[in-house]
């Protein structure tokens, strides 16, 4: 298992791509757990643990989504469990790392710093996304980047409109 994650590691760094992942149906099943309970953790600081655990699975599934239908737009369905999986489980590093930050701006304390933070970390999240799609469909950095900010910005549209109180409507 540290192999693994010394592996997503390598990939946050941009070191290594998803092709370097097994492409194992049960490697990419524990790596989507391990992200629901990350996210699950991130959502509970401010909201309750039910609704804490429907977002957490939401966004799981917006992740295999999205790496299936990219995958078979792109024509290379072949390399679902490898994408899906360092995208899952990339998610799930970054957001273990932003733990504190989050927990700092939900009780006020640097919140400053907590914020500007957390600017950096969805930055990196997003860099990251592009250079796994750079990676797994053969694209320029431009078209990754490019589809990595159309999925977080769907992503963040379908969470708002399926939980209104992220937002605040």
């Amino acid at each position: 298992m540290f192999e693994i994650l010394k592996l997503l590691f390598d990939i946050c760094l941009f070191k290594q791509g998803p092709q370097h992942l097994p492409p194992s149906v049960w490697l990419l099943r524990l790596v989507l757990a391990l992200d629901v309970a990350v996210s699950f953790l991130m959502v509970s600081i401010s909201t309750g643990l039910a609704v804490a655990l429907v977002q957490a699975i939401v966004s799981v599934l917006l992740i295999v989504g999205f790496s299936r239908l990219m995958l078979y737009m792109a024509g290379k369905p072949e390399r679902f469990c490898q994408t899906a999986g360092a995208l899952s489980g990339t998610d799930a590093m970054i957001s273990f790392f932003a733990l504190p930050a989050v927990a700092s701006m939900t009780i006020g304390a640097g919140a400053l710093l907590a914020f500007i933070l957390t600017i950096a970390l969805m930055i990196w999240h997003w860099a990251v996304i592009g250079h796994i799609i750079r990676n797994a469909l053969g694209q320029t950095w431009t078209f990754s980047l490019g589809l990595a900010f159309l999925y977080l910005l769907g992503s963040y549209r379908v969470m708002a409109l399926l939980f209104p109180e992220i937002t605040g409507g």
